[in-house]
């Protein structure tokens, strides 16, 4: 059988976030980040302490809400913003920064139940580490997507334990598969987040955690590359020159190669990252964000290629 592009309306040559969301929901649908005041498991010492070396000092929500605000200001705020672009467009009240399964179930439920409520709500996307799914709490969310459109982010950031532990992780790929498990038995739709350009991090290895989530039973992937943030560790590091940034070719070509290896269903939410100019350190091509999705798609061209290509059921 001949494979060809499936999801696509437009000259995207992979299946796209709003794509999906068009055709389930009939219309726009515009993701609003929140931020719940959550922390992490790395930083109040359950596991570690310091966060991840990457992480900026809003747990890499930089351009979510204000946790100083309850979260329905945070969301009318947004809305009142995007709303002017985008008139009757609906929304998934997206909770970002941080850790957003790490509290007790109660508080989740508290939270998100009460994000279902805002206006022209249509589902909710959580955010969270892998190693912060309990059973109680994937019981939970398994009832909630029964009741709408849940999309769970596990940040796996790479399969490899050993760069894992240089970054600060404290998890492993076999905890990240736990987490994983606990919510597909349920029926909870996983969205996995990777990260690019780590450090130590070779082409083969970022193919190879491409590769491992291909065979997974996964809703969404989101490709994100390492922006390396001033004041983090990271940034350290890379000013004393422990290692370099990916140049922008070779991360349009990672990414081409890495979208070809994963099915043609999955939905990719993301192929980059949005950098904050104030403190982004480098790459400083990916204040650029057109042009690094441009490249994209030329690159898929230019290769007569497109997601799934290389896929191995």
């Amino acid at each position: 059988m001949e494979k060809k592009i499936t999801y696509s309306g437009t000259n995207k040559r992979y299946h796209t976030q709003n794509y999906f969301l068009r055709h389930k929901f009939g219309g726009k649908v515009i993701k609003v980040s929140l931020n719940g005041g959550f922390t992490c498991p790395n930083k109040d010492g359950s596991k570690g302490f310091g966060g991840c070396t990457y992480c900026s000092a809003s747990g890499s929500g930089d351009f979510g809400g204000n946790p100083s605000k309850p979260i329905r200001q945070q969301f009318d705020e947004m809305k009142d913003v995007l709303g002017r672009k985008w008139q009757g467009a609906m929304y998934i009240p997206y909770f970002q920064a941080n850790t957003n399964t790490y509290a007790p179930t109660e508080r989740l439920r508290s939270m998100f139940e009460e994000a279902l409520t805002f206006d022209g709500v249509v589902g909710i996307a959580i955010s969270t580490r892998p190693d912060c799914i309990t059973e109680e709490t994937a019981d939970y969310l398994g009832g909630l997507a029964k009741r709408t459109y849940l999309t769970v982010e596990l940040g796996l950031q790479t399969a490899f334990d050993k760069t894992a532990a240089a970054i600060n992780r404290c998890h492993t790929y076999a905890d990240f598969l736990d987490g994983y498990e606990m919510l597909r038995k349920r029926n909870v739709n996983v969205c996995v987040h990777v990260i690019n350009g780590l450090p130590g991090e070779t082409e083969e290895m970022m193919l190879e955690t491409a590769k491992k989530i291909s065979r997974l039973d996964i809703h969404a992937v989101k490709i994100h590359l390492l922006h390396i943030i001033s004041g983090t560790e990271i940034a350290k590091q890379y000013e004393r020159g422990e290692f370099e940034a990916l140049s922008l070719e070779k991360y349009i070509n990672i990414v081409c190669s890495q979208i070809e290896l994963l099915p043609p269903e999955v939905i990719i939410e993301r192929i980059t990252g949005d950098g904050d100019r104030r403190t982004l350190v480098a790459p400083k091509w990916s204040l650029d964000k057109k042009r690094v999705m441009n490249g994209i798609d030329k690159e898929f061209v230019r290769r007569g290629s497109f997601q799934g290509m290389k896929f191995l059921p």
